[in-house]
């Protein structure tokens, strides 16, 4: 109970700290150097879209401490794919796991690949390396990204986010009951051994997002299924071992990260050399 109260306590005090942050930081400043109406946009812009998102994502790492997120958010906060895989081991070994099963490494998302994956999007030619948008797990972006394209189509494809946490770092932090590991949004060296937290779907066409009408990828709401077919692919190709399939409430044992659960279904393996 006191630590629902604690919780309550934190979110109160953020959303507080927002509204404090809006109206007398953001629009105080700009309505002494903009016209009313220019400061009051400038005031709704920045809030929705940068101090907000920011709130939602900081009250969802405090109410998910000690837990592996159910679902990743988007950049204004809402959530986004659900986390359904989790993979240990090396980047390298990530790499040469989906490598083998002729995948491909997302592109970084910039302007030259954004507008090169609008280009395909709309044509419809193949682009298989096209960038992900842009979603978040503990304070940051994805680390990596596969995908494999269905029928040779942009719109459609098979893909994963991954974002990689530190085992020895969660396991001393969390031993010395500090919070510090889940504020960290650093991203550990790419050559150690590390839990890879994925979230996996099957983009199926088009779509238009909420509130901005956008043009996007239509997704499979059955997330169930593009995660056994990852780990059916990997299990196949000989890359995982020590397959585990996780209920909600259930700890992930393995090595260092048992302080781990997750609300859904999580797949749990551990890579493997030579797949």
């Amino acid at each position: 109970m006191l630590n629902r109260l604690l919780q309550r306590l934190i979110i109160l005090g953020l959303g507080i700290f927002s509204v404090w942050l809006i109206v007398f930081v953001v629009f105080e400043t700009a309505d002494r150097r903009l016209p009313w109406i220019l400061a009051v946009g400038l005031t709704y812009a920045i809030g929705a879209y940068v101090i907000l998102p920011w709130v939602i994502r900081m009250g969802l790492k405090f109410l998910h401490r000690k837990r592996v997120p159910s679902f990743t958010t988007t950049g204004d906060g809402l959530p986004g794919d659900p986390v359904n895989v989790a993979l240990v081991g090396t980047l390298s070994q990530l790499r040469a796991a989906f490598a083998a099963l002729g995948w491909s490494e997302a592109d970084r998302l910039g302007v030259a690949s954004s507008w090169g994956m609008i280009r395909a999007f709309v044509l419809n030619s193949p682009y298989p390396t096209a960038p992900f948008s842009t979603l978040y797990l503990f304070g940051r972006g994805q680390d990596i990204g596969f995908q494999r394209a269905i029928d040779n189509s942009p719109r459609k494809r098979h893909h994963i986010r991954f974002w990689s946490l530190n085992l020895v770092q969660a396991e001393t932090t969390w031993a010395g009951g500090s919070a510090s590991f889940w504020l960290n949004t650093e991203r550990p060296s790419d050559d150690e051994r590390v839990i890879w937290i994925g979230a996996g779907t099957r983009d199926t066409g088009l779509s238009l997002t909420r509130l901005s009408f956008q043009v996007t990828h239509a997704t499979d709401s059955d997330t169930n299924v593009e995660r056994d077919f990852i780990i059916a692919e990997l299990e196949n190709i000989g890359s995982i071992a020590a397959v585990k399939v996780y209920q909600a409430g259930q700890r992930l044992a393995t090595e260092r990260v048992n302080h781990y659960t997750t609300d859904g279904r999580v797949t749990l393996a551990s890579l493997v050399d030579g797949g």
